[in-house]
């Protein structure tokens, strides 16, 4: 199955919502970052795509859409190898962008857990070496942010990018996949809140197996997900 969407946005650009949208609009499974740790194996696959080696079609077999960090990462390189696929650009406003990576994803408790796992090694490949591995810096972090934004828009055709902002609502989005508006309010998840509770559980010893690459257990996985 190749991949239909490719987003190109950075983590904490309202990546979870718009993954639940695209399933809600008929793509999905649409991968996240949450994939490479709910599922054993994952971690090596982004490992080898780091050092040079990807193995796409491995990566997302089964997927139709893939949106935030470590797909975002190599955003051009998944754009020439599914040349089929439209590209979206999540955006916020960079400063509070940079605020909320501070507060969450790139926060140093949760860089302090991931230390010594492998996902923290796959997230330092794949994620901080994007910002020369200085991910507290504020001025490193908004001029990347903002470069990237500028290369995505200069290297995708106009009638294949969407530049898309969540609290745009399905408008937008709709308009550019070509489908029907659901009739039912955008997705609004991943607050800080829910993100602080995510850390809970990866700083528990289920979510140090699963930052070791060996993924959720299947009970718990089905409790939660219904996988």
């Amino acid at each position: 199955m190749a991949l239909k969407v490719i987003g190109a946005g950075f983590g904490r650009t309202g990546t979870s919502s718009l993954k639940l949208a695209l399933e809600r609009l008929g793509f999905g499974p649409c991968y996240h970052m949450s994939e490479a740790l709910l599922y054993p194996g994952r971690l090596d696959l982004w490992m080898k795509a780091a050092d040079g080696a990807p193995d796409w079609d491995a990566i997302f077999e089964g997927y139709q859409a893939t949106v935030d960090w470590p797909a975002a990462s190599y955003w051009r390189e998944l754009a020439d190898y599914y040349p089929d696929a439209k590209v979206i650009l999540s955006t916020r406003d960079p400063e509070k962008w940079f605020a909320s990576t501070q507060e969450t994803i790139l926060s140093p408790q949760m860089w302090g857990m991931m230390e010594g796992t492998a996902f923290g090694d796959m997230a330092a490949k794949t994620i901080n070496g994007l910002f020369d591995h200085k991910i507290h810096d504020r001025d490193t972090l908004i001029r990347v942010f903002k470069e990237h934004e500028a290369a995505v828009k200069a290297a995708i055709a106009p009638e294949r990018l969407l530049v898309f902002e969540a609290k745009e609502g399905w408008a937008p989005l709709c308009a550019f996949l070509d489908v029907a508006v659901p009739d039912e309010p955008y997705p609004r998840v991943n607050s800080k809140e829910e993100l602080q509770a995510f850390n809970a559980l990866l700083d528990s010893d289920v979510g140090r197996a699963m930052m070791a690459g060996e993924g959720m257990p299947t009970e718990m996985m089905a409790k939660l997900f219904g996988k």
